[in-house]
Order: C-alpha cells, then sequence, then structure tokens
C-alpha cells in the first residue's frame, strides 16, 4: 500500500507541487550563485616552491636514471609558473630557489646544456635586476667547471651584464672568464675579444693595449683574418692613446 501510495504520488502533475516548493527552489539557486560568485579565484602561490633535496637523495630517486629524472625536472621547474590555470609571474619566483634547482638538475646531467640555456636565456630575462645577477652567477660557476663546452651561456651572461645589468666591471669579468678558461679550438675569436672590447669601452686603453699585445704574441690567434684585425686595433688604440695623452 505503501509503495502504491509513493508511485502515485509520483505520477503527479507539476500543477500538483505547492508553490511554495518552486519559491524554494528558486531562492537555493539564487543563493547558490551568489555564493559561488563570492568565493575568491584561486591564486597561484609562488612560494610553494620549495628547497629541492640533496643531490644524494635525488640520485637514489632517480634509480639509475639521472639523465631521465634531469629531464622530468626541468620540465616540471619550467611549468612550475602555471598553476591550477593560474598564471605565475615569472617576478615572483624565488631566484635562489630557482638557482637551487637548476644546480641540482646539472648535477644529474652534467653533459645537458638545457639547463644553462634557460637560465641565461629566459630566467635572467626576467626584468629583475637580482634574478638576473643570480642566474647570471650561476652560469659562471657552471663555466668554470666545463668552460669549453659552456662558454656560449657566459657570453650571453656578459652581454647582460653589460646591456641590461649596465653593470661594466661585471661583464669584464666574465669576459675575462672566457678569455682564460675557453681556451678550446672550437671557440670562435669574438669570445677572446670581449675582454678588449670592453677595457676600451671603460677607458682602461693600456690594459686594453697590453691584451690586445699579448694576444698576438701568444700564438693562440692563427687566423690571417683575425691578426689583421686585432693588429688594426692595436694600431688604433696606440693612436688614441698618444691623441689622448697630455702635450
Amino acid at each position: 500500500m505503501v509503495w502504491r501510495s509513493l508511485k502515485v504520488g509520483q505520477n503527479r502533475p507539476l500543477s500538483h507541487v505547492p508553490t511554495g516548493a518552486f519559491a524554494l527552489m528558486g531562492v537555493a539557486l539564487v543563493l547558490q550563485l551568489v555564493f559561488h560568485g563570492l568565493q575568491p579565484e584561486p591564486k597561484a602561490r609562488p612560494e610553494q616552491l620549495f628547497n629541492p633535496p640533496n643531490e644524494k637523495v635525488l640520485l637514489v630517486a632517480s634509480l639509475g636514471e639521472p639523465v631521465t629524472l634531469a629531464k622530468l625536472l626541468m620540465l616540471w621547474l619550467q611549468a612550475f609558473d602555471y598553476q591550477s590555470g593560474v598564471s605565475i609571474r615569472l617576478t615572483d619566483l624565488d631566484p635562489l630557489l630557482l638557482e637551487k634547482w637548476l644546480s641540482r638538475i646539472l648535477a644529474l646531467d652534467p653533459e645537458a646544456a638545457y639547463p644553462l640555456l634557460v637560465a641565461s636565456r629566459f630566467y635572467a630575462d626576467i626584468p629583475r635586476a637580482q634574478t638576473q645577477r643570480i642566474m647570471s652567477a650561476f652560469v659562471y660557476r657552471a663555466f668554470l667547471q666545463d668552460p669549453n663546452r659552456r662558454w656560449p651561456w657566459l657570453g650571453h651572461v656578459a652581454i647582460l651584464a653589460k646591456h641590461r645589468l649596465k653593470d661594466l666591471p661585471l661583464a669584464l669579468k666574465y669576459a675575462r672568464a672566457l678569455a682564460r678558461h675557453a681556451t678550446g679550438p672550437g671557440v670562435p675569436g669574438w669570445v677572446k675579444q670581449m675582454e678588449f672590447t670592453l677595457l676600451e669601452e671603460m677607458g682602461e686603453l693600456e690594459e686594453a693595449r697590453l691584451f690586445i699585445g699579448g694576444l698576438l704574441a701568444s700564438g693562440e690567434v692563427t687566423s690571417p683574418q683575425e691578426i689583421h684585425l686585432l693588429s688594426e686595433r692595436l694600431r688604433s688604440l696606440e693612436n688614441r692613446m698618444v691623441d689622448s695623452s697630455p702635450p
């Protein structure tokens, strides 16, 4: 009997539903819409970028595949600025933590160029001086460990130090490191000449003259075209020094 009464009740037309029920349903719908409208939009939390595990822990976690883990971590790090459908401003990312993650990734895969490329051409381009300096310092330290393969990235941050940071002494430091350590046969001549160019711009004419003279005398430059170019610049530099000397 109970089942029959329920069945009959279910077959009643909508006209039998009390008007108050429709009103309650309308109020509930409006309240739900208002509630969702008052909810704050999801916010990304750049501080969620945490300190990376140490190298030993990562090596154990790699299960004998450190290169694979390095690639996965690199993908994760690059995607970190987009969380839960909300984009984080790159200027909000902690550059010190970025540097730590990039260092760990490079330690897992020392042959990889991508962490240095990202540091010098992506993160170092963030319009924030602190980030640019930290990324440049990371590239510099990494360069010293393998200069004949990693010179392109230090060359890029040397240019960045000159044009973006307007820091000629820092650019000269990087250029000198390139000239002293990047001595492999695959390193182009302009890399060695960056130091001379910066010395000249800084007004250090005597030091620039000694640098070019030493470079020509060392025999490291073998291309006739480069020798001719350096000789011409040396003569031009000596003429400038004579013109600028007191009478």
